[in-house]
């Protein structure tokens, strides 16, 4: 099983996702709010979220994905993964929203898929209605490269792309 770091910036520790985050990660992937723009609908039950999890550790442990969990302090308020390769995802407490904690988080995060993943980009995939998440990504220094119609179907409606990337 591959080994994942424990990384801290100055306010937050970033370690990999465990299964006993899904009562925490539940709280947000059940809220339409934190839900909006992902991509799936949100969670219902808890053993959803707990199946969720269980996949992400699950790549970790194949080393097809490296999936953390954001602490402040001990309690988890987000959660960032790269998938596929160098695609980011994330999400966070909404308790938490605009208090720098994103951005501080992803840039620690990105620092560590260009030196110790050996990433020369960082893709993001967001949905152009969030806005929010396009000004976060672009603080820490993500540019659009691109744009797609219809490329999610989510609850049977379609989504398109603002595709970003960031380089080291």
């Amino acid at each position: 099983m591959p080994t994942f770091p424990v990384l801290e910036t100055e306010r937050l520790i970033l370690r990999p996702l465990r299964a006993d985050d899904a009562p925490a990660l539940h709280a947000w992937l059940s809220d339409p709010a934190v839900m909006r723009y992902w991509s799936t609908l949100p969670h219902r039950e808890l053993a959803e979220t707990e199946n969720w999890v269980a996949g992400s550790v699950a790549e970790m442990a194949a080393g097809r994905a490296h999936d953390y969990a954001v602490l402040l302090g001990d309690v988890p308020i987000g959660r960032v993964a790269f998938w596929q390769g160098d695609e980011i995802g994330f999400f966070f407490d909404p308790r938490h929203w605009r208090r720098g904690y994103a951005s501080e988080a992803l840039g620690r995060f990105c620092a560590f898929g260009f030196a110790a993943l050996g990433f020369t980009q960082i893709r993001a995939d967001v949905d152009p209605d969030n806005v929010a998440c396009l000004r976060l990504l672009e603080r820490v220094g993500f540019e659009r490269t691109g744009f797609a119609k219809n490329t999610f179907e989510i609850g049977g409606k379609w989504f398109d792309s603002v595709y970003l990337t960031l380089r080291p």
